[in-house]
């Protein structure tokens, strides 16, 4: 059957959001080339889907995303998640494309996870988006993928100070949940051991290609009420016929996977961008599904991904060739 937009619960907090999102890091100019009035007519598009659940962070584009998605959003209806974690100060990096930034604003990030750090990255992000409210507040890139040997140091300053901000902002109303916002399972478990968090935006580890928190992480997350926000369901792209996965290039065995799980899409006329983007939401624990698309049309694309009927039969025959978990739920086919 088709899926329509529809709200799930955050937790165990009243906030609802959409199932389908809008991820925010090519508004900044991550990895793509987008003009702000490009990125206008992104945002604009997506409201007018229907779409009213937005993620941004600081770090795309050092700002210009949190700028152009403030603007759009203002006076009008909607969600948002923001990040802390990452300050921004005055003056330019000297390597953008190191970064994977086109054309960011003239400013660079100072990692601060401390109870001062996450105060003064929460007031920054709202003068930059000029709103008067930020719904979902997330420690971003917390974790040993994106501070290797440093996040020990990271995340003591998350324990000691950082989540009793982000809890204090809660309790006052001033959001309305808190989570982290990462790209790895085990700093989510981690997190679970330090504070009640209510989401987790978990980037590329709950796709069609990989479904290693089922196991552990997942049923930790149902048993403290966190629920979980998939973002990258594309992989980095390689589940719509681009060479990037993890934000590198594909290595041969993601590579050969995809192929044999597009020869099943194939046989049963399914394109397996829909199966990828349909397939986090079987779990009941996935409150919603943001892709990043880089322009207007490739939002349509996803929305017609998104309302492309995936059969039953193709979930199961994927499942009797191993290709993706045998418990893992999948969507109701038709």
């Amino acid at each position: 059957m088709s899926r329509a937009i529809e709200k799930r619960q955050v937790g165990k907090t009243e906030l609802m959001i959409d199932t389908l999102g809008l991820g925010g890091a090519p508004l900044g100019g991550n990895f793509v080339d987008l003009s702000y009035n490009q990125a206008v007519e992104l945002i604009a598009a997506a409201k007018a889907a229907g779409i009213g659940y937005f993620d941004t962070a600081p770090w795309y584009g050092f700002g210009r995303s949190e700028r152009v998605m403030g603007d759009l959003l203002r006076s009008s209806d909607y969600i948002l998640s923001d990040k802390v974690g990452r300050l921004l100060r005055p003056g330019p990096v000297d390597n953008p494309a190191s970064f994977g930034m086109v054309d960011p604003l003239p400013f660079h990030v100072v990692y601060d996870y401390g109870y001062d750090g996450v105060m003064r990255s929460f007031e920054d992000s709202l003068q930059r988006l000029g709103l008067s409210r930020i719904d979902v507040l997330l420690a971003h890139d917390i974790g040993v993928f994106t501070h290797g040997d440093e996040n020990s140091r990271h995340f003591k300053d998350l324990a000691d100070g950082g989540y009793t901000a982000m809890a204090e902002l809660r309790a006052a109303g001033l959001v309305k949940a808190i989570g982290l916002g990462v790209n790895e399972n085990a700093v989510c478990m981690d997190a679970l051991g330090i504070g009640d968090w209510d989401v987790f935006l978990l980037a590329g580890r709950y796709t069609l290609l990989e479904q290693t928190p089922l196991h552990d992480l997942f049923p930790s997350c149902r048993a403290a009420g966190t629920s979980i926000i998939c973002g990258g369901p594309f992989n980095s792209g390689v589940l719509v016929g681009r060479e990037m996965w993890n934000y590198a290039k594909a290595p041969a065995d993601i590579v050969d996977k995809v192929r044999k799980i597009g020869a099943i899409a194939d046989k049963h006329n399914i394109p397996i961008a829909a199966a990828a983007l349909q397939f986090p939401l079987g779990n009941d624990l996935v409150t919603s599904v943001i892709p990043g698309p880089r322009d207007a049309n490739e939002l349509q694309q996803i929305l017609n991904w998104f309302q492309t009927p995936v059969t039953g039969d193709f979930w199961a025959e994927l499942k009797a060739a191993g290709l993706i978990e045998g418990d893992a739920p999948v969507p109701a086919g038709k």
